[in-house]
């Protein structure tokens, strides 16, 4: 697996390709940065956060099925084998979590992002 670096929250030019597990890494941030609808050519791909998160936040009950969606964006990235010790929580209208993913290049990555101030 080759992955373009980002820097900033952008892909950068010039600079060497990320791979192995830095690569999956990167993948799953895009992949959970990525909104559903948001790109025109695959509409259903995506974090369901106007169709599924915002909806269900705001009511600590809910806090399950966000993890599960978060979870099944990370493990349907390609090269992640398993997800181990996933915390999550909701505090002040932030979405937090952090976990570890084990990679198919015998690899962990710990995955942490803030989804912050959902109004």
């Amino acid at each position: 697996m080759r992955y373009r670096e980002m820097v900033g929250g952008d892909y950068s030019m010039g600079r060497p390709f990320l791979t192995k597990a830095a690569a999956v890494g990167q993948a799953i941030y895009t992949r959970l940065k990525l909104l559903m609808e948001e790109w025109w050519e695959q509409l259903d791909d995506g974090l369901p956060l106007f169709q599924n998160i915002l909806s269900t936040m705001g009511h600590p009950d809910n806090l399950k099925q966000v993890d599960l969606l978060v979870q099944a964006r990370i493990i349907e990235t390609p090269h992640v084998s398993q997800i181990t010790d996933f915390r999550s929580s909701y505090d002040n209208r932030t979405y937090s979590f952090q976990c570890n993913v084990e990679t198919d290049f015998d690899e962990t990555i710990p995955i942490t992002m803030n989804f912050g101030r959902w109004e």
